[in-house]
């Protein structure tokens, strides 16, 4: 079920970062997923979102990788569609 507008707001929100590099490669997630984002996502953001900028940043440019938990599913998900190259729009 896809997410409806206040929650896609609420979740903009909290994905605001104090790096420029995650709050760019996280605009460009929204930009291209924002019209079909599920629950599964705004979940697998939501874990993404605790971690500090620096840990989020090694990951979304793959210096580092997700340790899973088996509930980290949805944000192993989220990962994968943030680390797409900018030339797959």
């Amino acid at each position: 079920m896809l997410v409806d507008a206040p929650t896609l707001s609420k979740l903009r929100w909290r994905c605001r970062r104090g790096l420029l590099e995650n709050d760019l490669l996280i605009e460009r997630f929204f930009n291209r997923y924002a019209s079909s984002l599920t629950q599964q996502h705004v979940r697998g953001m939501n874990t993404l979102m605790e971690l500090a900028d620096n840990d989020l940043l090694d990951l979304l440019l793959g210096r580092t990788e997700l340790e899973l938990q088996t509930e980290d599913q949805a944000a192993l998900l989220v990962l994968n569609l943030l680390r797409l190259p900018a030339h797959a729009d």
